[in-house]
């Protein structure tokens, strides 16, 4: 089996935002071949985490949480995108985007669950709203 094709985080804004039109339009075909099966490709976590920041970015996109769950569990779910522990993601999209936890802590928490753990250490509070997760500090 070859080697697959990382996608870039670019690849997934210019599709979900089209602001780029030729980019847009070339992103929604490989996209659409990743649907089909007739292309393969992966992507790594770092670029589903920047996904998220620059979505959610004041200064940029401003999409609601909801929305850029939505968009990303849309396309990381293609048949033709290949992602180990894809479900994990996709639960970190689903508690981004239903509480107030940052990306990052909503990939904790997700990657916990996935691992049967239930305590973090953490300085952030935020944990701490999440009945099913224990903090504790250094």
């Amino acid at each position: 089996m070859p080697p697959l094709d990382y996608l870039d985080t670019n690849v997934f804004i210019r599709h979900i935002t089209q602001d780029d039109p030729r980019m847009g339009q070339q992103a929604r075909a490989l996209f659409k071949q990743l649907e089909a099966g007739q292309a393969t490709a992966t992507t790594c976590e770092g670029v589903i985490v920047e996904a998220v920041q620059v979505l959610s970015s004041r200064a940029l996109y401003n999409l609601p949480r909801p929305l850029i769950r939505q968009h990303l569990s849309n396309l990381l779910s293609l048949r033709g995108l290949r992602l180990p522990r894809k479900g994990v993601y996709l639960r970190a999209l689903d508690l981004y985007a239903t509480s107030a936890l940052d990306f990052v802590d909503a990939l904790i928490v997700a990657h916990m669950e996935r691992d049967r753990s239930s305590a973090v250490i953490s300085f952030d509070q935020d944990f701490d709203r999440l009945p099913q997760v224990t903090r504790r500090q250094p």
